[in-house]
C-alpha cells in the first residue's frame, strides 16, 4: 500500500496515478481488497503502528492511500491504481473531495484473487 503523494512520482519510475484517462475520473475500489489493512485481522502482516503512520501520512497531505492490491509491483501488473475503499470510506481528505466535486469516481472492482492470507501459517 502506497500513500498518494504525488501520483505520477514513484521510485521505480512506475505510473501510481489513480486517473482514468478515458473516462477523466479517478479510479476508487468498489468495495475493499480480500487484504484490506481495514479489514479486521491484519492480513498484510503490518507491523505494530504501520496502518497508522500511513493513515496520519495520508491524512497530513490530505491525499488518500492506495490500494496495495493494485500497485503496479504487486501481485497483479495488469490492475491499474485505485484508491483504497477502506481508507476512502473512513476519512474525507481535501484530495477526495476535490476529486468527487471536480471529476468523480469511477468504481472498479479489485483483483479477483487476493494474495494468500499472510495472518495463518503454514
Amino acid at each position: 500500500m502506497a500513500t498518494a503523494i504525488d501520483p505520477n512520482d514513484d521510485a521505480d519510475g512506475g505510473d501510481l496515478s489513480v486517473g482514468d484517462p478515458q473516462l477523466g475520473k479517478s479510479r476508487l475500489l468498489s468495495r475493499q481488497c480480500d487484504t484490506c489493512v481495514f479489514a479486521p485481522g491484519n492480513k498484510m502482516r503490518l507491523t505494530p503502528g504501520r496502518l497508522h503512520d500511513l493513515v496520519a501520512e495520508a491524512r497530513t497531505r490530505q491525499s488518500f492511500i492506495i490500494c496495495h492490491s493494485t500497485l503496479p509491483h504487486y501481485m497483479h501488473p495488469e490492475v491499474k491504481p485505485a484508491i483504497c475503499r477502506g481508507f476512502a470510506d473512513r476519512y474525507d481528505t481535501q484530495a477526495l473531495q476535490l476529486i468527487a466535486r471536480l471529476f468523480g469516481f469511477v468504481e472498479v472492482d479489485p483483483p479477483e484473487q487476493g494474495p494468500p492470507d499472510l495472518s495463518t501459517s503454514t
